[in-house]
């Protein structure tokens, strides 16, 4: 069984999807049975602010995606499935369950003015044009506070090629600032999920909706060169990244689109508070407890302490630079201490670890207040 939403349905059967095209197209393809919830709560001025592209084949037949602009449209506003399937539709009004942001902070704030900083020297080195690439954003609060850095900036002209579209991104619309963002879905907080669903024929001709398995498509976003930015649980001193589980098997998130952006995407960077719980806890760490996202991948790490520009640079540059500008003054000795000493005594030293001390990182510092040494 598929069950999808749907804001109506046309005369000849068309469904006009509502705030997330996701992976219904697919699920429909698959389906034996298709139930359809028709939530009237959903704008009908929502309809034509989609396109659903269902030009997929099997190889060696598949044929290029024919993106080359995040505006680009290439399917249709609707999603067309096999009307035999459907056996049932049912009559809902339920708004999207949505949490509003925390309030942007000092730290948010600094964490955003370092992404934007590093986007101005991109621009100034010649690697990014002045209104810079297509924009990818994560959810969550500190990714939304870096789309009101750029609310706050002089860049115009922006675009995005996104997977979710936040509160953020509304904003930067509303400011003239924004062009076009292209993505899958809506996560708004409630206030936003009103404005939208008032306002939808104005957002449709600046918002495109698309399947996921399109707005996360890995070749569409490397021809596109998208720059992400991603919240994270962790990072290593090496630079892997921890992004859904609190240490390492409490699952907190899903990976999302993250995975799919950050192997692809032009310039990858993730973003986070240098610490966690008031500062019991450090957002840097020996090694993570849960990879999500190798060193190979991400390029940027940033905190409100500073920011490491990964790229091009061995295991062993890459630790201090991580060390010394985004960890938090109160772990830095520690993390120092760790990796002087994996450098003495680690018997391979690619990647100096000293693997039991960083397995129990958290757990040790939480139960004595310091790292043990030696």
């Amino acid at each position: 069984f598929a069950v999808i939403e749907a804001t109506r349905i046309t005369e000849d059967g068309k469904i006009v999807p509502t705030s997330s095209v996701g992976n219904n197209s697919a699920y429909c393809e698959v389906a034996d049975k298709i139930i359809i919830e028709v939530n009237s709560w959903q704008s009908e001025d929502l309809e034509g602010m989609h396109d659903v592209y269902q030009g997929f084949a099997l190889p060696p037949n598949r044929k290029p995606i024919p993106i080359t602009h995040p505006g680009d449209r290439i399917g249709t506003p609707f999603l067309e499935i096999d009307a035999s399937k459907v056996v049932a539709i049912v009559e809902t009004d339920g708004p999207d369950r949505n949490s509003p942001f925390k309030p942007i902070d000092d730290n948010s704030r600094k964490i955003a003015g370092f992404l934007l900083d590093f986007y101005g020297n991109e621009v100034k080195q010649g690697r990014m044009p002045k209104n810079l690439l297509p924009l990818q954003s994560g959810v969550g609060n500190i990714p939304n506070a870096v789309l009101d850095g750029l609310l706050h900036s002089d860049l115009e002209h922006l675009t995005s090629y996104t997977e979710v579209i936040q509160d953020g991104m509304i904003d930067l619309i509303d400011a003239g600032k924004l062009d076009v963002a292209s993505a899958t879905a809506f996560s708004l907080s409630p206030d936003y999920a009103h404005k939208m669903n008032e306002n939808a024929a104005f957002y449709r001709d600046h918002i495109i909706l698309r399947p996921q398995e399109i707005s996360n498509h890995p070749e569409v976003i490397r021809r596109l060169g998208v720059i992400g930015a991603n919240g994270m649980i962790e990072a290593d001193i090496y630079g892997n990244v921890n992004s859904t589980h609190v240490m390492g098997s409490r699952m907190m998130n899903g990976i999302g689109g993250s995975g799919d952006f950050t192997r692809n995407a032009y310039i990858s960077a993730f973003v986070s508070p240098s610490t966690a719980k008031n500062g019991a806890i450090s957002a840097i760490v020996p090694m993570v407890s849960h990879v999500d996202h190798t060193e190979h991948d991400g390029m940027v790490i940033i905190t409100e302490q500073g920011i490491a520009d990964l790229r091009g640079l061995a295991p062993r540059q890459r630790a201090p630079k991580i060390i010394e500008n985004c960890a938090h003054p109160d772990f830095r000795p520690m993390l120092q201490d760790y990796y002087e000493r994996a450098l003495r005594d680690c018997k391979f030293k690619h990647t100096p670890h000293l693997l039991g001390e960083a397995y129990n990182w958290h757990t040790r510092f939480l139960e004595t207040g310091t790292m043990q040494q030696g």
